[in-house]
Order: C-alpha cells, then sequence, then structure tokens
C-alpha cells in the first residue's frame, strides 16, 4: 500500500507541473513544490489567476 501512496502523490506533482505551464508558470517549480505540499499545491494553482 505504501507504493501507491507513493504513485499517487507523483502523479498528483506531475499533473500539477502541466496545470502551471497551462497558467504561464514554471512546471518544474511547481513539480517540485507539490512534491512538498501536495494536495495544497493544487488548492493553489486552481485558486490563482491565469496571468
Amino acid at each position: 500500500m505504501e507504493n501507491g501512496y507513493f504513485v499517487g502523490w507523483g502523479t498528483l506533482a506531475l499533473i500539477n507541473a502541466g496545470l502551471a505551464q497551462g497558467k504561464n508558470r514554471s512546471g518544474l517549480n511547481w513539480f517540485l513544490l507539490s512534491l512538498l505540499l501536495g494536495p495544497l499545491a493544487t488548492l493553489f494553482l486552481v485558486l490563482s489567476s491565469k496571468y
């Protein structure tokens, strides 16, 4: 079960990187931030403006 947790967290980080690039933000920075913050980084991305 532990491996599934890491796979899900990594997948979320990749999704966040794609969301960030769609909002003209650095995908790499958001990927790394997502590895630390996980779902909170997703929330910040969704609530941020596009520009």
